[in-house]
């Protein structure tokens, strides 16, 4: 049971190499990279259930126990990111196939998207805090062939303030590694956490932890976020979706895991999320609301939601982390749904800007009320996904006093829902700009995929007391970061 927490590294790994040798075979590239996402969501689907029934599951390669070896641990947290972001990622490439266009096709996009894929499923499942590096390193490798894969002006001026950001982030990562070795010894991370509460948290590991909150935001957009934008906004609509619905996210898991894990012995980081989130909301805000083009105004959507899920954090309670990860389930699936639809409107009518565009509704009336349920989803309204997310993280906000934490994070709401309802009103009624019967036909691999999204949103919502119990689950270790530690160490080590 425990060797299966591999398989979603190393499926999407070996079938991008494979892929190499099949470069003008574009169908069979289609069949195999969606059947291998597939096939990994059914493996991480049944990896959530074995969590909760089995416990935190850990695979330790070549047989070295830890901390010595390398390990893959599987906890309900971590599961339920591999399993939504491989769901996400298989439907997101299912919409590729009829828009991505046969040159990128033909150099390699499956090939990277399944690498960013392998990247972004090692950071949710790695023990190790050097593999979360490699895991990281994986996936923004790829990342930069994404973001430059057709070679269009806009993408490559783009592409180096995105590389530049990330090449630094590594480095103060790398520099950030070697000081904790020096000090703990370790770099399992279990093993870290637990010689941290035996040691305590000095002066040299609170500087430590800053840097890897400088890191960590860096990568997930918190408050440094200058180069998003653009680089969300200058790839194909399948490209930014698997972006805006990834990679943020493996920087925010990377905070939650290091700070209720390894460094938890000190407030300050606790209070410098907060403002980073803080600070972070309102500046999407302003830019959803002084936006005109569609891509920008989902692109500062994606700020907003990166820190209201970390809001989650630094109110630092098992209700807030039960919220958080109810939130940034939905987020993935939500901005994944965002994009696509946002892209769509592109590929029908040719136009970015929102006063440009009109009447859409009376030429696809399916996809207009599309567009209305993520807009509802976003704005948190029931019984879609973000309704439950957003009350848990509102219930532990009162119950700890944090109450500016609260304005911000549901003013953010009112915000999200303006800014959408803006586009909604302004390109899909009105006077259609596309006389009926001339309209462009919608491919069912473009509406299927959107559907497909929009079905997820409404029964995450309706549903999540079927999920309750794997969230809660997850919630519950991180606010006890003893579970996890017993759950990787030998008996003999964490008893000592």
């Amino acid at each position: 049971m425990n060797n299966m927490i591999v398989f979603p590294l190393i499926l999407p790994v070996m079938t991008a190499i494979l892929l190499v040798f099949f470069r003008h075979n574009l169908m069979l590239q289609r069949i195999v990279s969606i059947t291998t996402m597939a096939t990994v969501t059914v493996i991480s689907a049944v990896m959530v259930w074995a969590v909760v029934a089995k416990g935190i599951l850990r695979l330790d390669f070549s047989g070295w126990q830890p901390p010595y070896g390398i390990l893959f641990v599987a906890d309900s947290f971590a599961a339920l990111l591999v399993f939504t972001a491989s769901l996400v990622t298989t439907i997101i490439l299912l919409y590729a196939t009829c828009t991505i266009g046969e040159k990128r096709e033909r150099n390699f996009f499956y090939t990277f998207v399944l690498l960013m894929i392998a990247g972004v499923n090692g950071s949710f499942l790695t023990g190790d805090i050097f593999n979360l590096f490699v895991c990281f390193e994986v996936m923004l490798l790829a990342s930069y062939v994404l973001i430059t894969l057709g070679g269009e002006r806009v993408q490559l001026r783009e592409s180096i303030k995105y590389v530049l950001i990330n090449v630094v982030a590594s480095w103060l990562f790398l520099v950030a590694l070697a000081y904790l070795y020096s000090t703990m010894g370790t770099l399992n991370m279990a093993h870290i956490a637990l010689r941290v509460t035996e040691a305590g948290q000095g002066p040299l590991l609170t500087t430590v932890s800053l840097v890897f909150l400088l890191v960590f935001a860096l990568k997930a957009g918190l408050l440094l976020f200058q180069w998003l934008p653009g680089s969300y906004s200058a790839p194909p609509t399948a490209i930014a979706a698997l972006f805006a619905a990834l990679l943020t996210k493996v920087g925010i898991y990377a905070l939650y895991r290091t700070y209720t894990l390894l460094f938890t012995h000190d407030t300050m980081p606790y209070k410098l999320i907060g403002v980073m989130a803080v600070i972070t909301i309102v500046a999407g805000c302003l830019g959803a609301l002084s936006g005109r083009d569609v891509r920008t105004i989902a692109v500062y959507n994606v700020l907003i939601g990166v820190g209201f899920i970390l809001l989650g954090l630094a109110i630092g309670t098992e209700v807030a982390f039960q919220g958080a990860i109810y939130y940034v389930i939905h987020d993935i699936i939500a901005k994944a749904f965002l994009f696509l639809c946002v892209g769509t409107m592109i590929y029908l009518t040719g136009e970015t800007v929102i006063d440009k565009m009109s009447g859409l509704i009376r030429n696809y009336p399916l996809f207009g009320w599309l567009y209305f349920i993520v807009m509802c989803a976003l704005a948190g309204i029931p019984p879609l996904s973000g309704f439950v997310g957003k009350v848990l993280i509102g219930q532990a906000a009162v119950e700890q006093g944090t109450y500016v934490l609260l304005a911000v994070g549901f003013g953010s709401s009112i915000i999200v829902l303006y800014s959408l309802l803006r586009i909604f009103l302004s390109s899909f009624f009105g006077e259609t700009i596309i006389p009926i019967g001339d309209e462009m036909p919608m491919p069912k691999t473009v509406i299927l995929p959107i559907v497909m999204l929009a079905t997820l949103t409404i029964m995450l919502g309706v549903g999540a007391e079927y999920i309750a119990v794997y969230v809660q689950d997850a919630a519950h270790v991180l606010a006890n970061p003893s579970i996890y530690i017993e759950a990787v160490l030998p008996e003999a080590l964490w008893k000592e």
